[in-house]
């Protein structure tokens, strides 16, 4: 069938292979059922890939994975303005992503612990892979 006589459905949503017949494997279906987080919990990790969704939190925290940092310092190597910064800084704070130390007037950030240099390093090597 040409694109032309292909219904809008088809153009716009790619093909997923489905099951040839409809057989619920029950065993699978309660093993995982199991297993599975509540909703509350699957929400709130959702939450947290959206944080991850934004390319300037991204930016933020790849110089936070590389070094602990001022927000003067990631304002000039983002080339940002400090305000845009802090109010990027507050949303990855709230989202347990960063940490900060006050040393006199000056405030550095890092990332909160391993956890998220793990999920940057993964997500690097993910998009890397041919």
């Amino acid at each position: 069938m040409t694109q032309s006589h292909r219904s809008i459905s088809e153009i716009l949503e790619p093909e997923v292979e489905t099951c040839g017949f409809l057989h619920v494997h029950d065993d699978t279906v309660a093993k995982v059922r199991g297993m599975l987080p509540g909703d509350e919990t699957l929400t709130r990790l959702a939450d947290l890939f959206k944080v991850f969704g934004d390319g300037t939190r991204i930016r933020i925290l790849y110089v936070l994975f590389e070094e602990e940092v001022c927000v003067c310092d990631i304002a000039n190597l983002l080339g940002m303005t400090q305000s845009a910064v802090s109010h990027q800084l507050r949303v990855l704070k709230q989202a347990r992503l960063i940490k900060s130390r006050r040393v006199g007037k000056t405030v550095f950030y890092s990332l909160a612990d391993s956890h998220v240099s793990t999920l940057l390093s993964n997500g690097m090597e993910h998009i890397s892979e041919d």
